[in-house]
């Protein structure tokens, strides 16, 4: 007990005198909650890939919860509770939900995030809670709009299952710094109906057949939400556990979490003492 509280002292004392910067007095963990299952994707084994690679990469302590639905109207318990988010530094939404209609339960999540909860949301997260003519650009504050918002841009649906090529474009930000281009295993293409104001596109997805571009969209933005500006950064990829595997995603949703709650540096490395 007294060599603890002789250590306390001594690393006062080092941040008084300038001796070290109390950004890095002490080495903190992120505690992340992923949001796991719904339709269409193998989240079974989804789960368990991300919390190995958060807590691989980053001093985190990584809760899953999941859906035994496999269902389009996956719903989730922990989201029953109004303080369903108390205690996380982060919360990953790994869903697929699209016939989730009950507004109630929608703005209960999407109110953890006005209160300034940051969030990733991965691939069929941009496909859940919506309703009414939600294939047409909707409005802002209208009633099928808040999930849109909250992500920062608006899709409606996918083209065939071919690899995605992804293109970094904003190449002096920290989530993409000095990353290189690549190309996943076969996976889903998500469109763009729509990119709202607050959100800024880091990497555009192509598809390519018989060596034709067929398509392209955004697969990598941030926003800020709400009047406190969450940071939300929404990676539209990651459509089966095989990609998440490779190293190109794993690094890209370590940065993602590290620029959602505010740990990056210029540079993509981490602050805090985060990075293991």
């Amino acid at each position: 007990m007294q060599s603890r509280v002789s250590s306390l002292f001594l690393i006062v004392f080092l941040v008084i005198f300038g001796v070290v910067s109390p950004a890095y007095s002490e080495v903190k963990s992120l505690r992340v909650l992923v949001v796991n299952g719904g339709c269409c994707h193998d989240y079974a084994k989804q789960g368990p890939i991300l919390k190995e690679i958060l807590e691989a990469k980053l001093n985190a302590e990584v809760t899953v919860a999941s859906s035994s639905s496999k269902k389009t109207d996956a719903r989730f318990e922990i989201y029953e509770k109004e303080d369903w988010a108390k205690g996380y530094d982060l919360i990953v939404h790994n869903e697929c939900s699209a016939n989730v209609k009950d507004k109630a339960y929608v703005q209960r999540i999407l109110d953890a995030h006005l209160n300034g909860v940051p969030a990733i949301n991965l691939h069929c997260a941009m496909h859940s809670y919506r309703w009414g003519d939600f294939k047409k650009p909707v409005k802002p504050g209208a009633d099928n709009a808040g999930w849109f918002e909250m992500i920062g841009v608006q899709s409606s649906g996918h083209g065939p299952r071919f690899p995605v090529k992804v293109d970094y474009i904003a190449k002096e930000h920290p989530v993409t710094k000095g990353l290189e281009n690549w190309i996943t295993p076969k996976g889903e293409l998500y469109n763009n109906v729509q990119v709202f104001d607050n959100a800024k596109i880091l990497a555009i997805g192509s598809q390519e057949l018989r060596d034709k571009k067929i398509a392209d969209a955004a697969v990598v933005w941030t926003n800020f939400y709400g009047p406190k500006k969450t940071r939300i950064i929404s990676l539209s990829i990651a459509h089966t556990s095989e990609e998440m595997k490779v190293e190109n995603f794993q690094e890209l949703l370590k940065r993602s979490a590290l620029w959602a709650t505010g740990n990056i540096n210029a540079d993509g490395s981490a602050k805090n003492g985060l990075a293991k």
